[in-house]
């Protein structure tokens, strides 16, 4: 005798940020020149920018503005 096959739901797509495209809106760390973290404010942004720095120095990291399509680099300052 077989049993019935449980129904199964249909899995709903995830909406997955392209790394490879601009984002419209907001702020965006682009590392080694790959859109990486998005975040709604520019000092957000330079915050988690500089702490990548600080962790890896030889990393090229800019900071993103989606609404001027501009890209700022995050300098590091070196040891204290």
């Amino acid at each position: 005798m077989k049993k019935p096959r449980p129904v199964v739901d249909e899995p709903q797509p995830r909406k997955t940020d392209r790394a490879d495209k601009a984002p419209s809106t907001g702020y965006s760390l682009v590392v080694d020149g790959h859109f990486k973290s998005h975040y709604e404010t520019v000092e957000a942004a330079e915050e988690a920018g500089m702490a990548l720095k600080n962790r890896f120095q030889m990393l090229q990291v800019q900071v993103y503005d989606a609404e001027n399509k501009t890209r700022s680099k995050i300098d590091w300052p070196g040891p204290a």
